[in-house]
């Protein structure tokens, strides 16, 4: 789903230090009945916090149907198993689409526990059009440069400057990319996954994804069933309602986990002094988005970055103390600077978020159908805004481009499956990204499938990130294949994590706070990023 954000992954720095060729690891023998060559050419690409990481490169079809004509390249990482008892490949994606997964086989190799993580080469990769793979998309730069237009299309020339921009980056995509678009769909990023798969020298792949992730995992499992020997899926895409109605439903969940911020922030009102009903800091909020829309802080800041700079704390309670404080400072003493530096950090948009965007629109369009008649996009946003006012029209705007795409839609797979082991998937109640119902439907759909719960928590990607709990279940599973036992509906349940504390005062009068690349980062939460 979309990616907004803190970033996760420093991808140029896993790559930049590519140096001498590497020999595969010692003793990769595979599990019973799996081939032991390699087609890939591992160097190191080692960071301080992946030392180990190695990177490599892969031709695939640009058109899979077409193996032996056009040719393009997925980037691919690698930390390689340290065990004596090896389990084959675990392949690994962050979510999206447009996420870039390089140095996420360093993340979860490091956050893993030991004893799981060192029996997996885990994979990371580039998905094509992104990050290293090569070519990689970048539409139309500069398109999320500040002051965009307020979303809320209030007026005829609003409505009217934001389908010029919709139409503008379907345009531009259409005129660089004309050959590729047909191509970036989620059907051709199985395929490629499946290639991967086949150049490890695998017969069959561990998998593990995040949001997005998730719908690649169960639609390579319905394409490639017998080549699944485990998967594990936290924060589950409904496969039923991609993308259009996805969408629609996001923002329902949205605008409740932003009043659950409120709600928090009306805890603490000793913190931030903006009252203690949830109802009236709500409208706090909405005056400080209207006295934005008029005069935009640093003339950068106006109503559409504000939004997309709170966007993150749907996704992640990890950035509410920086965003309350930001708040609080502007409420108080008029006082921009805190707000800048969480704009900075959370809604800003850098190359690699453009480049981000310019996939994730070119998958979902060419996924499935999108209206091309504005006049339904219209009514359907304008019923949403009504009941849930934060993010409708961000997310409508953001999604346009689909009403002018210029490849036509393909039709989703139908992910239903009982062919494959059993899959292991983990899920917040109130997840705003990827809403709790989407998970139950997924769980009935893959056949003898465990769905372990985090009851009460709002976070998106919630597996590695603190909680014991959910990350037991998945050390365990990746470790031996142990599940937990089938109890309908639900499965397994564990306890939310705290929520978080207000920063120290000292902190809140500061001018920033956790730096990031903003909207150009994952879709999935890890420690203390938001995604």
């Amino acid at each position: 789903m979309r990616k907004r954000a803190v970033a996760l992954f420093g991808v140029a720095a896993a790559v930049a230090g590519l140096v001498a060729a590497v020999p595969p690891p010692a003793g990769a023998a595979g599990p019973p009945g799996t081939a032991t060559h390699t087609a890939l050419d591992w160097k190191k690409c080692a960071t301080k916090s992946a030392p180990r990481l190695q990177c490599a490169s892969l031709e695939v079809p640009l058109d899979h149907e077409r193996p032996h004509g056009r040719k393009i390249t997925i980037a691919l990482s690698r930390v390689a198993h340290t065990a004596k008892a090896y389990q084959g490949p675990l392949l690994v994606n962050p979510g999206g689409p447009g996420g870039s997964g390089l140095t996420m086989a360093g993340s979860v190799a490091s956050a893993l526990p030991e004893k799981a993580a060192a029996q997996y080469d885990v994979i990371g990769f580039d998905p094509r059009g992104v990050g290293r793979s090569r070519p990689a998309l970048n539409c139309r730069p500069e398109h999320f440069a500040p002051v965009r237009p307020d979303t809320v299309p209030t007026t005829r020339a609003l409505e009217r400057a934001q389908l010029a921009r919709a139409r503008a980056f379907a345009d531009a995509c259409a005129a660089k990319y004309p050959d590729l678009l047909p191509f970036i769909d989620t059907v051709s990023t199985v395929r490629d996954m499946d290639a991967i798969r086949a150049a490890l020298g695998a017969e069959r792949l561990n998998y593990f994804g995040y949001s997005y992730g998730t719908y690649l995992g169960a639609v390579y499992g319905k394409l490639y069933p017998h080549r699944v020997r485990r998967m594990a899926l936290d924060s589950m895409v409904d496969p039923t309602g991609v993308w259009y109605a996805s969408n629609l439903r996001q923002d329902y969940a949205f605008d409740a986990r932003h009043k659950a911020l409120m709600a928090w922030i009306a805890r603490h009102d000793k913190a931030y002094g903006l009252g203690k009903d949830p109802a009236a800091v709500e409208a706090e909020w909405y005056a400080m988005r209207a006295a934005l829309a008029r005069k935009p802080a640093g003339k950068k800041v106006g109503a559409a970055e504000l939004e997309d700079t709170f966007l993150p704390g749907g996704y992640y309670n990890g950035a509410w103390p920086e965003l309350a404080a930001a708040f609080a400072a502007y409420v108080h003493h008029k006082d921009t600077k805190p707000l800048l530096a969480a704009y900075d950090t959370y809604g800003a948009v850098d190359a690699a978020g453009e480049n981000g965007y310019s996939v994730y629109t070119a998958v979902l369009c060419r996924d499935a159908h999108w209206p091309r008649d504005w006049g339904t996009w219209r009514d359907d946003n304008r019923r949403a805004y009504a009941k849930a006012p934060f993010y409708t029209w961000n997310n409508a705007w953001y999604n346009a481009p689909c009403a002018f795409w210029p490849t036509h839609s393909l039709t989703p797979p139908d992910v239903s499956n009982a062919s494959l082991p059993p899959v292991l998937m983990f899920q917040a109640t109130d997840d705003a990204a990827t809403p709790y119902d989407g998970a139950i439907t997924l769980h009935r759909a893959l056949r003898g499938s465990r769905l372990v719960v985090e009851r009460g928590g709002g976070n998106h990607g919630v597996t590695l990130s603190g909680n014991a709990c959910l990350d037991g279940h998945l050390a365990a599973y990746l470790a031996s294949g142990e599940l937990p036992s089938s109890g309908g509906e639900v499965d397994a349940v564990c306890a939310a994590t705290p929520e978080p504390e207000p920063l120290p005062a000292e902190r809140r009068s500061a001018r920033g706070g956790a730096q990031g690349t903003g909207r150009g980062a994952m879709s999935v939460p890890w420690s203390t990023m938001g995604a």
